[in-house]
């Protein structure tokens, strides 16, 4: 039986109406507002985003406590974030001016898949006094018990949003392990997208690149390799004509140009926040070879890739010691010239002779070191030391018996030195897999009373995984290494093959066929050329 409700002289009992999910407006009309979006621009999805609007238009209509400020639609947009949402961010902009009292939305999953950016969106109209009324769930954000089914719900469309991310991600990987992909070449110098989407060769565009590929691999720095770009008022993609290193880095690192294209080189990190980030290996890559037409030879592109390698390694070494970069050099004497007394590179300077100046050559040791110790160095003209490794070249250009009988000799030497590395690292690998099988048997048999003794074992284990991991690293450097200086070495039989004797110093001709030159004393230099044939040579005094 109820307890009957007494009430004060002066008070009078307002009953409630039974009505649930609308909120009662006593002045004037409920100003209403819908909202509804749809996530692809699909055919189907614009029959189901066109009946919304009318569905809500006609639904607003016919309620005479309510009248209709504006149906807000996005078409085509995700719903993880609201931040491209532009329709809904109008509306919450209205929403702040009070110009709305009520939202209606088909449900949560429309309004929101990010849970967080649903409750904070509520929580901020609840405070305002405006209600959202989800239609299918069937919830009033201002009652009392919205909060707890809308994180439910919100929850629930976020795990199917995330669902579906990764159902997408997995077709996509799918399409790439068959070889189906889209090109995107927007920034790619040389190509253009015909109708069929495939890519053609823009020939004008393609010589420079081919020049590109070429300067690097005849030794020319990247920055060298720019100005000369920029000299010529060759125009980048976005209609530049200034170049970098960073622009020439980015051509000779395009596999494109090979006719090759990697795929997956970034991911979706997060399907709410569509935040993308470079793959360096949390994902798998995928290489599709020959599916285009190439601007560049594979030889040129493989001897570029071992190039980069190999300054890449050399680079690290020179900063670690504090010195730098033989690559960001104009001159091509200081990646060559090297002291015989102390090993160290000559670096160049001038010097002031007869009211001119004039470039001279000397130990890094002299002109570099607090306190000397390579006294015997001799410091030399540079005019005289060009015409010394010209005429050294000219008298090589006259009989390459001995050129090409030492480069054949090296060639041979270093397939064989090639092979022993391809022995050992057979024996590494087969002791890797070897250790980390002994290692998941030693997991899993630590106990307690054998815990000490397990660990240490597991420990010896990693120090020696770690051991071979690093002479791993280091013959397979070693191996490309040898590579490149095996192609450097017939490139320079080549070129010495169609040579005319030089009348004077070329910087270019000098960093393809010469691998070394050693300065013995002020009138002797030695110079080994590419496939280790060395010839001494006198300079003038």
């Amino acid at each position: 039986m109820r307890e009957a409700i007494h009430t004060a002289d002066n008070v009078t009992l307002i009953p409630a109406t039974g009505i649930q999910g609308v909120p009662q407006y006593s002045l004037g009309q409920a100003r209403v507002a819908a909202y509804c979006r749809v996530s692809t621009d699909e055919e189907e999805q614009q029959n189901s985003y066109n009946v919304q609007i009318n569905y809500y238009t006609d639904y607003i209509n016919a309620n005479p406590n309510w009248k209709l400020v504006g149906i807000f639609a996005d078409e085509g947009i995700s719903g993880t974030q609201t931040a491209n949402r532009t329709e809904f961010n109008r509306m919450i902009k209205m929403c702040r001016r009070k110009r709305i009292d009520i939202i209606l939305c088909k449900s949560i999953s429309r309004f929101a898949r990010n849970t967080v950016d649903c409750l904070d969106y509520v929580r901020e109209l609840k405070s305002l006094g405006i209600a959202v009324i989800f239609e299918k769930e069937n919830i009033n954000t201002l009652s009392a018990s919205s909060e707890f089914a809308i994180s439910l719900y919100a929850s629930f469309a976020q795990a199917e949003s995330e669902s579906i991310s990764r159902n997408v991600t997995w077709g996509i990987e799918r399409s790439f392990r068959e070889g189906k992909f889209t090109y995107y070449m927007k920034q790619t110098l040389g190509y253009r997208l015909g109708d069929d989407g495939k890519p053609y060769i823009i020939e004008e565009e393609a010589k420079a690149v081919r020049d590109i590929f070429k300067m690097f691999a005849e030794g020319h720095s990247m920055a060298e390799i720019a100005a000369e770009m920029t000299e010529r008022g060759v125009v980048r993609r976005n209609g530049s004509s200034e170049w970098n290193r960073h622009h020439v880095n980015i051509i000779l690192r395009n596999e494109k140009y090979v006719g090759d294209a990697i795929l997956q080189k970034s991911y979706t990190v997060d399907c709410l926040t569509h935040e993308r980030a470079r793959n360096y290996g949390q994902k798998p890559k995928y290489l599709i070879q020959n599916c285009h037409d190439p601007i560049i030879d594979r030889d040129t592109w493989d001897k570029v890739r071992l190039e980069l390698a190999r300054r890449s390694s050399e680079n690290k070494s020179a900063r670690k010691k504090g010195e730098k970069s033989r690559y960001h050099t104009i001159y091509a004497l200081t990646s060559l010239l090297y002291c015989s007394h102390c090993g160290k590179p000559f670096r160049r300077t001038t010097w002031q002779w007869n009211g001119m100046k004039k470039g001279v050559w000397r130990c890094a040791d002299r002109l570099e070191s607090p306190k000397i110790t390579c006294k015997k160095s001799p410091s030399i003209h540079e005019d005289k030391l060009h015409r010394a490794i010209v005429n050294i070249i000219n008298s090589t250009i006259k009989d390459t018996g001995q050129l090409n009988a030492a480069v054949q000799e090296s060639t041979q030497a270093s397939r064989n030195e090639m092979m022993e590395i391809d022995k050992e690292i057979v024996t590494l690998s087969a002791r890797i897999a070897e250790i980390n099988a002994l290692r998941d048997n030693l997991i899993g048999n630590i106990s307690g009373n054998q815990f000490e003794f397990l660990s240490n074992e597991l420990r010896t284990l990693n120090e020696e995984e770690q051991q071979k991991k690093d002479r791993l690293d280091e013959i397979k450097q070693r191996k490309d290494n040898i590579k490149l200086e095996v192609q450097k070495a017939a490139s320079a039989r080549e070129m010495f093959g169609n040579m005319q004797p030089m009348e004077c110093f070329d910087d270019n001709i000098i960093r393809n066929i010469i691998e070394r030159i050693t300065v013995n004393s002020k009138t002797e230099i030695t110079v080994r050329f590419r496939g280790g044939l060395e010839i001494s040579g006198p300079v003038e005094k």
